[in-house]
């Protein structure tokens, strides 16, 4: 039976969990044309959280990619927080990075451990930076993910400043913003259906925004607000673009009304 976890996601509700087979891969793989396996650069590790799998498995799946792909550069996956503190565990992680896969996604969400609570994250921010900073020990890069409004009128302020003092602890090569969207049949949108959470509106997600990125200081990150669900696009790197950034956030902010914000019907998922 599935059960449904954090209060914001519905992107699981549909599906359920299975190891695909070698030989499914492996098909797919070699069935390319020479043509496309040519021009393949990059790979990513479809679904969830492709560590699921056990060490051999995930092996045996890279060494395919680069024996079949000649101009592969860069392999990355979604990942939970899977990075124990053992170091026959760690000892995994550094051989699966070995083998190639070099980039992880992790969806920071909030830094504010009452937002996290209260979404049903299932960990806690200290939890996400000493995961984070196992993965980045092994060699991993880590492109996180945090959701603007995440904590309702409510926990605005707070999850914004802590997100960003996340962001900072875990120092990633990557960073993106989403903006939050409920989406209809997750506990979230029940919640602000019946007035017990509040959806920040547009201009309080702006001053969240500006306060993540005030308050973030890493040594080199990518920085976007690029997603579709986002109000405003940005993109830059930090801490190079930082004021840059604050400046562009500050004049939006100064529009008011007459910001040119993407408008409601335009954002998506």
């Amino acid at each position: 039976m599935l059960v449904q976890r954090c209060t914001f996601c519905g992107m699981y509700l549909d599906k359920r969990f299975r190891v695909r087979p070698f030989a499914e891969i492996e098909e797919d793989v070699e069935g390319l044309s020479p043509r496309v396996k040519q021009s393949v650069r990059k790979v990513f590790l479809a679904d969830g959280d492709a560590l699921a799998l056990p060490m051999k498995s995930m092996i045996r799946i890279l060494r395919l990619l680069k024996a079949e792909l000649p101009n592969l550069e860069r392999i990355s996956s979604y990942s939970e927080y899977s990075f124990p503190s053992s170091s026959q565990r760690r000892g995994v992680a550094r051989t699966i990075w070995e083998h190639g896969l070099g980039l992880l996604y992790i969806g920071l969400e909030s830094g504010d451990d009452e937002t996290l609570a209260r979404t049903r994250k299932g960990v806690t921010a200290a939890q996400i930076v000493a995961a984070c900073r196992k993965a980045k020990a092994a060699g991993f890069a880590v492109s996180l993910t945090a959701i603007l409004g995440l904590g309702g009128v409510e926990r605005s302020l707070e999850h914004a400043r802590a997100t960003g003092r996340a962001f900072s602890a875990i120092d990633p090569e990557y960073i993106a913003m989403l903006s939050l969207m409920l989406v209809p049949g997750t506990p979230l949108a029940d919640e602000a259906a019946g007035g017990e959470f509040v959806v920040p509106d547009p201009t309080a997600v702006l001053r969240e925004l500006r306060e993540i990125v005030a308050e973030t200081d890493v040594t080199h990150a990518v920085f976007r607000t690029t997603h579709a669900s986002n109000y405003l696009a940005l993109e830059g790197t930090l801490p190079e673009d930082k004021q840059a950034i604050l400046a562009a956030l500050d004049r939006i902010l100064a529009m008011g009304e007459a910001a040119p914000l993407r408008p409601e019907w335009l954002r998506g998922l």
